[in-house]
């Protein structure tokens, strides 16, 4: 994911990038292709590249179990400054880069950011009710017959302040 700037004049410039993931550097979760939706607005001194990223996911819900495919988006914005003195400690949003730079390659930072946008905690859907813990059924496709009396003795102080406060 390339972008010339060598012949770029001052304003504003759309692109967009449709590749499959393999050639992003990412493998699973993802799967297909990689849709990446840039704005970038040139100065003077700096360039400005506002992103959209789309990418397909297939996961495992961490409460059910159930493999399910998602599409998800993540935005960033990187700004480059032009320098005659490149600075090797670039920061997450802002890098340096030379007069004569003729390219910009969005490679690393579309892999990162689509790394990031993994969620930490996988849902099938918000309201999943998970798998009993007794007999392991998918609540999602209704409750069991299963009682659940026995209480773990270290949840028994918790279980007494509840029922003070109803």
């Amino acid at each position: 994911m390339i972008i010339q700037i060598s012949n770029l004049t001052d304003g504003e410039y759309f692109y967009t990038f449709d590749e499959k993931v393999e050639e992003v550097g990412l493998s699973g979760p993802f799967f297909g292709n990689i849709i990446v939706e840039s704005k970038l607005q040139k100065s003077q001194r700096q360039i400005i590249l506002n992103s959209n990223i789309k990418a397909n996911v297939n996961f495992d819900c961490d409460r059910c179990g159930v493999e399910y495919k998602q599409e998800f988006t993540n935005k960033y914005k990187i700004v480059y400054l032009f320098s005659s003195d490149i600075n090797d400690e670039d920061q997450v949003d802002l890098k340096y880069i030379s007069f004569e730079a003729d390219k910009i390659d969005m490679t690393p930072e579309v892999r990162d950011y689509a790394m990031l946008a993994i969620p930490m905690k996988k849902l099938c859907k918000e309201n999943c009710k998970g798998l009993c813990v007794t007999c392991g059924k998918n609540l999602n496709y209704g409750s069991c017959n299963c009682k659940n009396e026995t209480i773990d003795s270290r949840w028994l102080p918790l279980e007494k302040l509840k029922n003070n406060v109803n």
